[in-house]
């Protein structure tokens, strides 16, 4: 039934309200209050307020096709060939192509984020109501969609407006972005979450293996764990702010996680419906597809001339006067400027200096605010922050790049950096989506790891006798603020004195991998408790007391005294005496 009731939502007809409406009425006859994983639905979840406080979107709120799964969920299928027949057999089928991205992207994402435990099903949900399944499949061997799917122009007339941010090289519009590909990324998204996920060295949004990868980036940012319904709930949002799309999609994520089969590439079912459908004609691009690459909509039909009532109507047969002189251009309506539009530099926001360890992370976070050309501060403008340069420092989440809103103060607080292993200047660069103003940035710097104590973890004397073997290994741990101090660079001398920390010469010695003598050990690490145990130490024929000290990056400092001195004989017993 749900499959008929679908179709009945007659293309051009269908309204968004509409949509909802059916949306929410499938949710109800489906599920109850929780589903058979012990989950809260979708239906009921609250989204949460800051689910798209962060991007915005990643679709730009464009729209989005509105078809519903069948009530009845498929059976598992065989994993090749066309599913057998029986309602939802064929809605259940995901062209070969696309259904290979989906699986890649969720193993990949499986090893480089394993705790957002992305699901395949999800991206395949998105997918379909994206595209339809990149229309069908309609892709090539690569995996590149035969032609491009384009959302409509984001120019604020029915949809959100968004100023064109990449000079029209993905959606060949200079004036106003559009959503691209399959998984209908729009330009200034893809700028920083596009991903290569066929290897062949481009990031294209026309490719499913680069945009469903893309896409499980996108949905496993901000440490989100997708096996919690709340933070899925924050990453649909984040991908289309719409109570009705988040529905939508968990919808379709349920029917695909009950059984799904693999079709071939262009045999996949065409969507019918759009979220908006009904709405006024979108204005063309020369060469352009249509808008998420559905059938062009007919414009509104033009108006019959009035017809002359008969005597008695009440009315006039008598047309009123133009109020314009004939051949007066019309006056375009007035455009009320958006928060970005009014935005004429961005200052920052009181950010503290911004120093982390190697690997720890910044205790500091960068806080800029958008401000008008007379210093007033701008609320709901998108301030994207970008790591620039060779550096291994990310933001929390193992992104090299983060949008957040600026609140009713105009402030916009980044995520928290993390610190990665290379040392030295990092620039964060803050700038405003959506509009041309100087960008701002901010300067961090990466320390080397470090450790501010020393101390051995056994008691044991360290002695030897002359040319032989200390029975114990040297072992210290080192701390930092009273913290395990891991992966911090040590150097372990046997010095002269207390007062020359120059290398001996002559007492005990370690060996290096040919066996010769050294006395002085470089590029040392602790390890991940903090514990670094040196090489077995020898002894040379000096007998006397000698002295092993160890460094630490950062100072911290441990002098260990060592002895080498000949074994004791014992002597006749002086109370001996002869025998009568």
């Amino acid at each position: 039934m749900a499959a008929q009731f679908g179709r009945r939502l007659r293309k051009g007809a269908a309204t968004t309200a509409v949509a909802a409406v059916a949306v929410a009425a499938l949710s109800a006859s489906q599920a109850p209050g929780v589903n058979d994983h012990g989950r809260q639905t979708a239906a009921d979840a609250t989204p949460s307020p800051e689910a798209s406080a962060s991007d915005g979107s990643a679709t730009g709120n464009s729209p989005y096709y509105t078809d519903l799964p069948p009530l009845k969920s498929p059976n598992p299928s065989p994993s090749t060939g066309p599913g057998p027949g029986g309602t939802g057999a064929t809605e259940a089928g995901i062209p070969a192509t696309v259904l290979d991205a989906y699986k890649k992207a969720e193993t990949a994402l499986r090893e480089a984020k394993p705790g957002c435990n992305l699901p395949w099903q999800l991206l395949a949900a998105i997918g379909r109501v994206e595209s339809g399944q990149a229309r069908g499949g309609r892709v090539d061997a690569d995996g590149t969609t035969i032609k491009k799917i384009l959302g409509p122009q984001l120019d604020g007339n029915g949809f959100a407006l968004i100023k064109d941010t990449d000079d029209g090289a993905y959606d060949g519009n200079s004036s106003y972005d559009q959503a691209v590909g399959p998984m209908q990324f729009i330009p200034s998204t893809w700028a920083w979450a596009g991903r290569d996920g066929n290897g062949d060295g481009k990031k294209d949004p026309n490719n499913i293996y680069d945009a469903a990868l893309a896409a499980g980036h996108y949905l496993c940012r901000n440490n989100w764990d997708l096996s919690q319904q709340g933070d899925l709930d924050r990453a649909i949002l984040s991908y289309n702010n719409s109570r009705e799309y988040l529905n939508l999609v968990m919808r379709w994520l349920e029917f695909y996680r009950k059984g799904t089969h693999e079709v071939p590439d262009g045999a996949g079912t065409l969507p019918d419906n759009r979220s908006d459908d009904g709405a006024s004609p979108t204005p063309t691009i020369p060469g352009a597809t249509t808008p998420a690459g559905s059938t062009p909509r007919p414009g509104p039909k033009p108006e019959k001339p009035a017809t002359p009532q008969k005597p008695g109507g009440g009315g006039t047969t008598t047309p009123k006067p133009p109020t314009t002189p004939p051949g007066t251009p019309s006056t375009p309506p007035a455009t009320t400027p958006t928060p970005t539009d009014t935005v004429d530099h961005l200052e920052d926001a009181g950010t503290a200096k911004l120093t982390a360890m190697a690997g720890d992370t910044f205790g500091k976070r960068i806080s800029t605010r958008a401000e008008t050309e007379a210093g007033k501060a701008v609320a709901k403008v998108r301030v994207r922050f970008t790591i620039v340069g060779d550096t291994d420092t990310t933001f929390t989440g193992g992104e090299s790049v983060a949008t957040v809103a600026t609140n009713s103060s105009g402030v916009a607080v980044a995520p928290a950096l993390q610190a990665g292993e290379k040392t030295g200047a990092v620039t964060v660069r803050a700038t405003v989506v959506g509009r041309t103003v100087p960008g701002l940035d901010y300067k961090a710097t990466v320390t080397e790891r470090a450790a501010d104590t020393l101390a051995r973890t056994g008691d044991a004397a360290l002695t030897c006798a002359p040319g032989g073997e200390f029975a114990n290994q040297v072992e210290v741990k080192a701390t930092y603020n009273g913290a395990v101090a891991d992966g911090v660079a040590a150097t372990a001398t046997l010095i002269t004195s207390a007062d020359d920390a120059t290398a001996n010469d002559k007492g005990p010695y370690f060996k290096d991998a040919d066996g010769k003598t050294v006395r002085t050990l470089t590029g040392l690490k602790t390890d991940a408790k903090g514990l670094l145990k040196l090489p077995k130490l020898y002894a040379d024929d000096t007998t006397g007391t000698f002295l092993l000290r160890i460094t630490t990056a950062g100072g911290a400092t441990l002098t260990v005294e060592l002895t080498v001195a000949a074994a004791e004989t014992s002597s006749p017993s002086a109370s001996a005496s002869p025998s009568a």
